[in-house]
Parts: C-alpha cells; sequence; structure tokens
C-alpha cells in the first residue's frame, strides 16, 4: 500500500512538473513528496490507535516540510502538491486522486461544525497558490479554484471559481450564468 501511493505520487510529480527531471531526483527533493510520505505513515499508526506517534509524525513532517497534513485525511495515491509550503489539510479533508495543490493552500475548517468540517475535494482538480477551500464543501471532479480565492460553498464537476467569497465563473469551459 504505501509502495505504490509513493510510485503513484511520484509519478503525478513527474507528470505535472514541467521541471522534474526524474523519479530519483523528485524522491530526494521534493517536499510534497515528503509530505505525503510521512502522512501514509502516520495514518498508518493511527489506524493501529497510535494516535499520539501518528501526531508527532505528522507535526515532524510538518517542521521539516512546511506542509501540515492531520494524519486522519484521506489523501488518494497521485495527488502532487506543488512548493507546497504553507499547505494545510485538515482532519477530515479528502483528496482525490490526480488533484495539485499549490503552495498555501488551505483545506480547512470554519471553526463552527463538528463531525465532517473539512472539504472534500474530488479527483483532477486543480488548487491554486493561496486558495482557502473552508468548511464541508464538497469540490467536484475536475475543478479549478483560482489563486487567492476563499471557497465557502459547494463547486460543480468541471466548473472554475475565483474570488473572495468565491464564485463560479466557468463551468465545462463556458461562462457561468452567475459569473
Amino acid at each position: 500500500m504505501l509502495f505504490s501511493s509513493l510510485s503513484a505520487d511520484l509519478n503525478a510529480a513527474k507528470s505535472n512538473d514541467p521541471a522534474a527531471r526524474n523519479k530519483f531526483e523528485i524522491f530526494l527533493t521534493y517536499s510534497g513528496v515528503h509530505a505525503l510520505i510521512a502522512h501514509r505513515w502516520a495514518q498508518a499508526f493511527l489506524r493501529l490507535k497510535l494516535k499520539l506517534i501518528a501526531r508527532i509524525i505528522s507535526q515532524t513532517a510538518k517542521f521539516f516540510t512546511g506542509i501540515e497534513i492531520h494524519p486522519a485525511a484521506k489523501i488518494a495515491a497521485g495527488v502532487f502538491i506543488d512548493h507546497g509550503s504553507g499547505v494545510v489539510i485538515g482532519e477530515t479533508a479528502e483528496v482525490g486522486k490526480g488533484t495539485v495543490l499549490y503552495q498555501g493552500v488551505t483545506l480547512g475548517g470554519t471553526g463552527k461544525e463538528s463531525g465532517k468540517r473539512h472539504p472534500t475535494v474530488g479527483e483532477n482538480c486543480v488548487i491554486s497558490a493561496g486558495a482557502k477551500v473552508l468548511g464541508s464543501v464538497h469540490i467536484g471532479d475536475g475543478a479549478k479554484i483560482g489563486a487567492g480565492a476563499v471557497v465557502l460553498k459547494d463547486v460543480p464537476e468541471n466548473a472554475t471559481a475565483v474570488g473572495v467569497p468565491a464564485r463560479v465563473v466557468k463551468i465545462n469551459g463556458k461562462k457561468a450564468e452567475n459569473g
């Protein structure tokens, strides 16, 4: 499981980053890949009900990578965190395969919810630098979130959302009615 996820993560980095020369270099130097490796180990300890060890791994990875991922977050294999400094992924967040997260992205809560309080991001999404996706919202497959956007409502599949608060401006490549 850990090694197949690693392979998918390396492939995602290679296919999404034109500067990536080879998988060995990615493995050695990409902080997003390091954060995902640590997250998968932390999650393994969490499944064994060793919560303290899981949190220690998570916080150690945060110290070294600048990327904070709660051990309980569900992240599919093949996610790419590019230039990940400042990325925060909360406890009940879910991220689908093929998704790309850029620096400063927050998948966080609003502080007003209990239970499922973090976003669910579909497959093959792009969440641009500095975007904040807050609360138990759903980002549909293939959606794009613009840089600096603050998403507080669901975003449909294949839509582009921008602004503060974010609004959908395109769906399936065509201007949205309210955009």
